[in-house]
Parts: structure tokens; sequence; C-alpha cells
């Protein structure tokens, strides 16, 4: 592997999901592969489980870590051409050159504006680092896309389906805030190339990029989308076509015990409880968020083991 920035970077996804699970198995089994190696994290915007997950995943495989938390330190320009007079004191062409003599292997987090959405689409930061740096870029989340999560989410269902082919629904939920439609996107994507009988359900006009959601069945009664469903994602997206604007706080469209029945209940965290999905669902027994959140760490590790392996 030479990058990681979206799912398709990914050569053999099958055999790559059986090797993370084995890794997680005994996660120190190539501990020497990244000895003197060093993986510097950037961070655009905040992290919890995809910051420490990745660290632990690198360690795991013997790397060195170096964080930095760029809007902290500094502002980046990222436009051609542009006269730096303003806020912005350092061009992504030196900054992501520089950083390339610093590391082996640069993970980079950048959120989406959600209000221009030709330039969040263009995937300004992270194609920029792509194209400037020397060295292999992993996409920790940006404007799109968050292809980590969704390899953990992948590995999460191989783990625990007890079907050939299982019954997979993702569910839009309320929120106070407009969030990214990055996970959404990459679980779409991720699901689409695995063997798995696939629905989206979501209120009229959260449609998703038809670029993204492609032939996958779309359903406007949540309820009977999530007829007999064995695993149900349930994530809050933003609008699409109105970029960005949170149109419906619908709490109809929670998940609820009753709605979920059977299934197992998947979200990638952080969740706001009984706004998302209430409490009798993550406090029972059909929740494997935990479970989901551990496999970020083996999802990070597969991916820098075939990067490392490629040095």
């Amino acid at each position: 592997m030479k990058k990681y920035t979206k799912i398709k970077d990914i050569s053999n996804l099958q055999d790559t999901i059986k090797d993370a699970i084995l890794l997680k198995m005994n996660p120190f089994e190539f501990q020497d592969l990244g000895k003197h190696k060093t993986l510097v994290m950037l961070f655009f915007n905040s992290s919890l489980r995809t910051r420490l997950s990745t660290e632990k995943a690198a360690k795991h495989l013997g790397m060195d870590v170096m964080i930095l938390n760029v809007n902290d330190a500094w502002n980046l320009e990222f436009e051609d051409g542009t006269i730096m007079n303003a806020s912005t004191s350092e061009h992504i062409k030196e900054a992501a050159k520089v950083i390339s003599q610093y590391a082996d292997v640069i993970a980079v987090r950048a959120f989406p504006s959600l209000t221009d959405k030709q330039k969040d689409e263009s995937e300004l930061v992270m194609n920029s680092f792509v194209k400037y740096a020397t060295v292999p870029i992993i996409n920790m989340e940006s404007a799109t896309a968050h292809p980590l999560q969704a390899l953990a989410d992948a590995i999460t269902i191989t783990e625990l389906t007890e079907k050939s082919k299982p019954k997979v629904v993702l569910s839009w939920a309320p929120h106070p805030k407009a969030l990214p439609q990055a996970v959404a996107n990459s679980f779409i994507e991720m699901m689409q190339q695995m063997d798995v009988d696939l629905t989206i359900t979501h209120p009229e006009g959260y449609e998703l990029s038809e670029a993204i959601t492609k032939n996958t069945p779309i359903s406007h009664n949540q309820e009977e989308a999530l007829k007999d469903a064995d695993f149900v994602y349930v994530k809050n997206w933003s609008n699409y076509k109105d970029y960005g604007k949170v149109l419906s706080q619908d709490e109809n469209w929670m998940m609820t015990k009753a709605k979920l029945g059977n299934a197992k209940f998947m979200h990638c965290l952080p969740v706001r409880r009984n706004v998302v999905v209430e409490d009798a669902v993550l406090d029972g027994e059909n929740s494997v968020v935990i479970q989901q959140a551990n496999n970020r760490t083996y999802a990070a590790q597969i991916v820098l083991k075939q990067i490392l392996e490629e040095l």
C-alpha cells in the first residue's frame, strides 16, 4: 500500500480484514517492522478515538510517533498563487516537504467547512499533502471520507456476523449540529465492497451524493428499512443538496430498542444519548460500539503495516 486516503487504496479488502483480525490476536507480532520509523500525526481538528487508536497502532509496530495540533501552531496556506499578507504564515508546498523529512508516514485529519461544497469535495487539505509530501499519507478523516473508521466497521461486522450475507442498515438520526457526511460516505463505500445487503434510510431531503450511494437502496421509511436487519449503523449527517444545513431534527428518527429489534447497534462515537440513540440501546447487549471503537486500533495497524512493508 502506497497511501491510505480512500478505501480504494486497499488492494484486497477481505485479506486485509482477515489480517487485521489476526493482528488483534497478537498485536506485537510485527513490533520490529516500524523500528526507527516515525509517524507524524497532524490534526487540523480535534480527535479522541482516531488520535489514540492510531498512535497505539503505530507503537504496536515499533514506530515513534509525533503529534501536532496544526491550527494551534500556525495557519497553513493551501491556495496556489495567493498573496500571503493575511493570517497564513506558511504554504503547504514548503510545510509538506519539511514534515516529510521528519516522518516516514504522515497521517492527517481535517474536517470540511460545510459551507463550500466544491472546495470540500476537492479535498484540498488531504490532496495537498498527497501532492507535496514525499512520504505516504494516511487519512484520519477528511472533508468527505473516513476510511479508517470504515475499515474498523468492516472488521467489526466480519467478526460478529452469523450469516453469509447479513442485512446492514445505515440510518440517519437527529443531531443539533451540522455534521459532515464523511463517516456515512465511507461506510457506504466499504459496505458496497462487502458481501452484505445494504440499505440506507433517512428523511426526505437528506440524500447523500449519488456518486457515493450509486445503486444502494434508499428508504424514507425507517421502520420498514430496519425490518430483519442484522446490523444497524446510526449516524447523523447534514444536508448534501442544501449543503451543510440542518433541515430536520425529527425526534422520531432517534434509534430505540423497539426499532432496533435483534440487530447489532453500531455508531462511530461520540454519540449524543437520547438524541441520536436512547440509553436502552447503548447500554443494551446488542450495542457493539465499544468493540467497534477497539477495532479502530487494528484498522490503523493493518494500514500502517501494509505501508511499512512497501517502504
